[in-house]
């Protein structure tokens, strides 16, 4: 080396060291990078990172746009040319095809990693699960027991609820124009979908022990994935096993007798499949929304799906809403376009809502057209 070093002189040695140091520089920049792909891919906060780029706003109402308008004709084929008329089963279908497709993801290592279990308290997540699947056992039996008119009312009122529930809850403000334009589209749907109101004492206790935690449900699944490091997959993998089991004891009691009759022949039982797989993706999407949004927001989502399935009928199929019903739906879309418009100029709107409230999830209520008693799948 003493050799080598007085043939190469000053300038070779200092050579020498700016090579060794750049070495080093690649090396630590190199530890760098794998440090950081570590964290996108197994931590929950670079997975809540890369849902946020990957699905912001704007492509997770318009997934869950078409994925519930598809679900509705899966049902429709279901409960209508199968004869599948087991709404409560229908959605335990759903919940366990949805808990076996994310075990399929966990396997490959392509389910995202959960917050620590010290972040979020298991009987969170247990009356999580609990609720969610009381809201959509109400929901049915809701549909079940009331027009269709009187079941349409019960979810135009969610939007008030969860409303009022945010302000006295979250202490969230709503601004004096947010709150008109809410209420010309919630009149707006009503005068569109609403055709008969006919009154059932036990159906209108159920529809409205149904809007509490309906809306209730969607503050916390959004507030949830706002404020902590959950996923939308991360926090259905989770709840999914407790909804299933709370489906399995409502079963029962909230279904007709007769299921094991059925017959479950290679038609029925792949279109009851195909039903289960949009069931997955309406949860997953209804998810992504409610993050990547808000629990208003979502409601005016499905509302706004409700009237576009309205005038899809009258322009595609020749149906006759009546002038009426046209005009409230044009009411309507009016005000959920300017209501986003809104919310695209609205910092708070859009962000991440902070709360010290117990983190909880929301699943959405099946977005059903008024026109079909279809099962409420999320």
């Amino acid at each position: 080396m003493g050799l080598l070093q007085s043939i190469l002189g000053q300038t070779g040695r200092r050579f020498i060291k700016r090579k060794d140091i750049d070495s080093v520089e690649r090396g630590r920049a190199l530890e760098e990078l794998r440090g950081l792909l570590y964290n996108e891919m197994h931590t929950s906060e670079g997975a809540k990172r890369q849902q946020q780029r990957i699905c912001g706003p704007v492509v997770a109402m318009s997934f869950n746009f078409v994925v519930a308008v598809s679900i509705i004709m899966a049902n429709k084929l279901v409960m209508g040319r199968v004869g599948f008329n087991y709404p409560v089963a229908l959605s335990l279908i759903h919940y366990a095809v949805a808990w076996l497709l994310m075990a399929l993801l966990r396997a490959f290592s392509l389910l995202p990693v959960a917050p620590p279990s010290k972040s979020t308290p298991f009987s969170s997540l247990f009356l999580l699960g609990a609720v969610m699947s009381l809201s959509t056992g109400l929901a049915n039996i809701s549909l079940k027991h009331n027009s269709i008119g009187f079941y349409q009312m019960a979810k135009i009122a969610v939007t008030p609820t969860i409303v009022l529930a945010e302000f006295m809850i979250l202490k969230k403000r709503v601004s004096l124009k947010k709150v008109i334009i809410l209420g010309l589209v919630s009149a707006g749907v009503a005068v569109a979908t609403v055709t008969d109101l006919e009154f059932n004492l036990f159906g209108a206790c159920v529809a409205l022990a149904w809007v509490v935690p309906s809306a209730i449900n969607k503050i916390l699944w959004s507030n949830m994935q706002q404020t902590s490091n959950w996923t939308a997959l991360a926090l259905m993998w989770k709840t999914t096993p407790i909804t299933v089991f709370f489906f399995m004891a409502l079963m029962p009691l909230l279904d007709p007798p007769g299921i094991f009759a059925f017959s479950w022949n290679l038609n029925s039982t792949s279109a009851i499949f195909i039903s289960a797989i949009f069931g997955f993706l309406l949860q997953w999407s209804g998810a992504l929304a409610l993050g990547a949004t808000s629990a208003t927001s979502h409601v005016v989502l499905g509302q706004f799906k409700t009237i576009v399935i309205m005038l899809g009928g009258y322009i595609l199929f020749n149906s006759d809403p009546g002038p009426v019903s046209l005009c409230g739906a044009f009411v309507a879309l009016c005000g959920m376009s300017y209501y986003t418009y809104l919310n695209l100029h609205s910092p708070l709107e859009s962000g991440a809502q902070t709360s010290k409230l117990p983190k909880l999830k929301t699943i959405e209520d099946g977005e059903n057209h008024a026109d079909t008693k279809t099962v409420d799948s999320v």
